[in-house]
């Protein structure tokens, strides 16, 4: 349960902390980068040495590693374009609604129990995601509902679904206790240095001027990132046989309590629909949890 907590609390956290660097103008992009090499320092600290890169490019879990690194830096920077192109519910649903395609692949693939409940539950969480998610009339921008940008959040739910999953397929196939940090160190190592690939370019072209208070934000942001998913990883091996019903908890958990922190610290105001949704969305955890 501590590490479940670990997971949402984190995890909720990224979310929070991009907001703050935009309030503040800090670069989101450069944020990321930095958040990354911090996620890799904090996973040699934590395993107490150095991994030698000889050793890393033999073990058999190396190319998903790197695969694993490239879905990181290309997802996050997806959703802030989508959100960008389309609109913060288009990009907040699309993302959200991933929690499908890893709860199917879990049933399918590992032969987990399918239950009524559990099937209940992940859709009455699917409609509470979207009713969390939705903002007021209002702030909903027509360019945000043209078809025409369907691809976007189509290619986000995807990439966000399938992450996911990739997570689950790796530590199933590949990871222990012995080597799970060897491998996070890894992916978000392939991601910084393919995030400072891109950052040298754009400061080459002047697209980008390097900004030392994204330095400190990616600092406060790659410490709980490396732990949001040290933690998921973990309560993924302690319920080996049930992540279909881990993954939705966690991401259901991410929805109410970045919901949650939002209303209370950032002032955001819920509207009524908002509002069932936190409900629903109690009420699929629950439903999910136990079915």
């Amino acid at each position: 349960m501590l590490y479940l907590a670990g997971a949402i609390i984190f995890s909720s956290w990224l979310t929070i902390a991009f907001k703050i660097a935009e309030r503040f103008g800090i670069s989101t992009f450069q944020a990321i980068i930095f958040n990354y090499f911090t996620c890799v320092v904090t996973g040699i600290v934590l395993d107490g040495s150095v991994p030698a890169v000889a050793s890393i490019m033999r073990a058999e879990w190396f190319l998903w590693a790197i695969l694993m690194g490239l879905m990181f830096i290309s997802i996050f920077n997806l959703v802030a374009y989508t959100t960008k192109k389309s609109g913060v519910a288009i990009a907040s649903v699309a993302n959200k609604l991933s929690l499908v395609i890893p709860f199917v692949f879990s049933l399918f693939l590992y032969n987990e129990n399918i239950t009524f409940l559990k099937i209940a539950g992940v859709i009455i969480a699917l409609i509470a995601v979207f009713l969390t998610s939705m903002p007021p009339a209002s702030s909903t921008s027509e360019s945000g509902l043209k078809w025409n940008l369907f691809l976007l959040p189509f290619v986000l739910f995807a990439g966000s679904g399938l992450l996911d999953t990739l997570i689950k397929y790796v530590e199933i196939n590949f990871l222990d206790g012995s080597n799970q940090n060897l491998y996070i160190i890894t992916a978000f190592a392939v991601a910084g240095i393919i995030g400072t690939l891109i950052l040298l370019w754009l400061l080459l072209i002047g697209k980008e001027r390097l900004d030392i208070r994204a330095l400190i934000a990616g600092v406060l942001i790659g410490v709980p990132n490396y732990f949001s998913l040290w933690c998921l990883v973990r309560v993924l091996k302690i319920h080996a046989g049930n992540s279909s019903s881990i993954i939705p908890v966690t991401n259901m958990g991410i929805v109410l309590f970045s919901t949650l922190v939002a209303a209370l610290f950032f002032k955001e105001r819920l509207s009524k629909v908002n509002i069932i949704g936190i409900i629903l969305s109690v009420i699929a955890i629950s439903i999910i949890a136990f079915g």
